[in-house]
C-alpha cells in the first residue's frame, strides 16, 4: 500500500510552478530535482549516485527539435517504418511467439498483431532499445523550458525505478527522450502499465518478451482498446468530399486529434461512396488526411485514438495500424 501511495505522490510533489527554474543553471536545476526526489521518498544514495556528476546532453536537445514525425514527409516516414524486412520479421516473430502472444491476447483482450506492431516499431522487435542515459536525457529535457514540468516528473519516476531496483544504473539507457525498454515506456508509464506476466517477480520490460507483450497490451487496454476492432483503413476520397468534413479540434489532450474530422457512423461514409472494407459497421469513424494529396487519406476509429495515447502523432499511429494489417494479411 505504501508503494502505491509513493507512486501517486510522484505526480503531486512535482506539480509546482517551475517558472523560477527556467533561468537557472543546470546545476541549480539539479538542486531543485534533489529536493523533489527526497520529498518523493527516493533514497539519498540513489540521488547522489545519479545527480552528483550529471551534465546536460546537447544531443538530446538537438534531436528534440527535429523529430521525424514532424519533419519527414508521410511517404518517407511510412516507407522507413514499413519495410519488407520489418514486415517479414514481424510475421516470423508472430509465429515464434504465437503461444505467448495468444495468452496475452486472451488475458488483456488486445489483438496480438497490434502488440507485435508496437514492438516492431518501438524497438525493432527488441533489438534496439536506445543508447542514451535515461536519467541524463530526462534531466536535460526537464531543464529545458518548453516541457519542463512533464520531463521533471518523468525524471523523478526514473529515479524511483532505480531506487526500487527494477533496473541497474549502468543498464538504464533508452531513447533520447527517456523512453525505455522493448516497449519504450516513459518512466511514469512503467509504474502505470508494466506487467510481470512470466511470474518471476519482476516487471522486466527490458529482457522478458512475455512482460513486454503484456505491458503493451495492458497499456492499450487501460486506454480504451476495443478487442477485434480495426484501427481504420486507407480510403479513396475526392477533394470535394474531403473538404465537406474539415478537421474539427476536439477536447482531447493529444494535439494530433485536431487533424481529424468529426466522427460519423460508417454508413455515413459508405453513402458518400467510400469503400469500408472490413471496418465495423456499428462503429463511428473520422476522416484523416496525412498530406496535401488525396492518396494519404484514412478513416480512423476509436482504436486509432488509443494508439495515439502511446505516441501522439498521426503518422506513427497509421504506421502501427498498417503494420498490424500486414501481419494479419489484411
Amino acid at each position: 500500500m505504501r508503494k502505491h501511495i509513493s507512486i501517486i505522490l510522484l505526480i503531486a510533489v512535482v506539480d509546482v510552478s517551475l517558472s523560477s527554474v527556467y533561468a537557472q543553471s543546470f546545476k541549480e536545476y539539479l538542486v531543485f530535482v534533489r529536493e523533489k526526489a527526497i520529498e518523493a521518498g527516493i533514497s539519498e544514495a540513489i540521488i547522489n549516485q545519479e545527480l552528483s556528476q550529471l551534465k546536460p546532453d546537447p544531443r538530446v536537445l538537438a534531436l528534440d527539435r527535429k523529430q521525424p514525425e514532424f519533419i519527414q514527409t508521410t511517404e518517407d516516414y511510412l516507407k522507413a517504418r514499413l519495410s519488407d524486412k520489418r514486415i517479414n520479421d514481424g510475421r516470423n516473430l508472430r509465429q515464434i511467439h504465437n503461444r505467448d502472444l495468444l495468452a496475452v491476447e486472451r488475458t488483456y483482450q488486445v489483438d496480438a498483431n497490434y502488440i507485435v506492431a508496437f514492438w516492431g516499431l518501438e524497438t525493432n522487435f527488441g533489438r534496439y532499445q536506445g543508447k542514451y542515459s535515461v536519467i541524463r536525457s530526462l534531466a536535460t529535457l526537464g531543464h529545458d523550458p518548453r516541457r519542463n514540468t512533464f520531463f521533471t516528473r518523468e525524471l523523478i519516476s526514473a529515479l524511483k525505478i532505480l531506487d526500487e531496483g527494477h533496473v541497474q544504473s549502468g543498464s538504464f539507457v533508452g531513447a533520447w527522450a527517456g523512453a525505455m525498454g522493448q516497449s519504450q515506456f516513459m518512466p511514469s508509464s512503467f509504474f502505470g502499465y508494466a506487467q510481470d506476466f512470466d511470474g518471476d517477480g519482476k516487471k522486466d520490460i527490458w529482457n522478458s518478451e512475455l512482460d513486454v507483450f503484456a505491458s503493451i497490451a495492458n497499456y492499450l487496454r487501460k486506454n480504451g482498446w476495443i478487442y477485434s476492432y480495426l484501427w481504420g483503413k486507407k480510403v479513396n476520397v475526392s477533394n470535394e468530399v474531403y473538404d465537406r468534413f474539415p478537421p474539427t479540434p476536439g477536447k482531447s489532450g493529444c494535439r494530433a486529434m485536431k487533424h481529424h474530422s468529426a466522427p460519423y457512423p460508417l454508413t455515413h461514409w459508405i453513402d458518400l461512396g467510400i469503400d469500408p472494407g472490413k471496418l465495423s459497421k456499428d462503429k463511428t469513424y473520422k476522416l484523416l488526411r496525412l498530406s496535401d494529396t488525396s492518396d494519404q487519406t484514412y478513416l480512423v476509429g476509436k482504436n486509432f485514438e488509443t494508439i495515439l495515447q502511446y505516441n501522439c502523432a498521426n503518422k506513427y499511429a497509421v504506421s502501427v495500424g498498417l503494420l498490424a494489417d500486414y501481419l494479419a494479411d489484411i
